[in-house]
């Protein structure tokens, strides 16, 4: 068992790829490792907290400036390093970001770029042959989706209440539409494109398949072995 004293992202991305040395020359908050699943080369990736981000609206682990551009420069290094393989290494994104950045000098320095810049190496890597898979351990929000995970080939959700989807969490979205959060509850029990639960935003076509474990704050090795078939089925779906 392993301690859930870290987040989500990170505790799975330890838990894939155990032991693994991480990248060098990346920000604290993003993580990347390169593993194996059935005997073939896998490169992970996750966006964790920082709370000592020289930006601290990306603390807690959303993705802003220096997680956006260093989502890019993973991904695209990735693709520059296989450009001559005639075999591409599946790129697995672990996701657990509870939104993007907000601040005013995300905004000043073009945290819209920077995301843009996230979500185009990974479309980059799909359209280059690379197997892009998502894997939703804990939250996927806003702009932080949209950068690390949404241009997957396959999406794959685990299944439990912590795992969530929308483009705003649930205060900003109440203020949003003037309602309270239990008014906003329960408009998204009829219409599921306003909920947040994994089998609601399911029933919207996006997933390619929603797992059960027994643990996801401490997974066993049943655990593990499930989503690691897992992943290797997806990879072998995209072919």
């Amino acid at each position: 068992m392993m301690s859930n004293s870290i987040s989500r992202g990170e505790l799975w991305l330890q838990t894939l790829v155990p032991n693994a040395k991480r990248l060098a020359g990346l920000c604290p908050s993003v993580q990347a490792a390169d593993g194996e699943l059935n005997g073939e080369a896998v490169r992970f990736i996750a966006v964790v907290p920082d709370a000592n981000n020289h930006y601290p609206r990306a603390a807690k682990g959303e993705v802003g400036l220096l997680e956006g551009w260093t989502l890019a420069k993973v991904v695209s290094e990735t693709i520059a390093a296989d450009a001559d393989k005639a075999v591409k290494r599946p790129i697995v994104a672990v996701i657990d970001v509870p939104s993007q950045a907000y601040g005013r000098r995300e905004e000043g320095f073009g945290i819209h770029q920077a995301l843009a810049g996230a979500a185009a190496a990974y479309a980059n890597a799909r359209l280059a042959g690379h197997p892009v898979i998502g894997l939703l351990v804990g939250k996927a929000m806003s702009g932080a989706f949209l950068a690390h995970g949404y241009q997957a080939n396959r999406l794959i959700a685990l299944r439990d209440p912590g795992v969530m989807v929308h483009a705003m969490g649930k205060a900003s979205a109440a203020r949003v539409t003037l309602r309270s959060v239990e008014e906003l509850e329960a408009l998204a029990a009829s219409v599921p494109p306003m909920a947040y639960d994994i089998d609601s935003y399911a029933s919207l076509g996006l997933l390619w398949e929603t797992l059960s474990v027994s643990q996801i704050e401490q997974p066993t090795a049943d655990d593990v072995v499930r989503v690691s078939e897992c992943l290797v089925s997806a990879i072998k779906d995209i072919g």
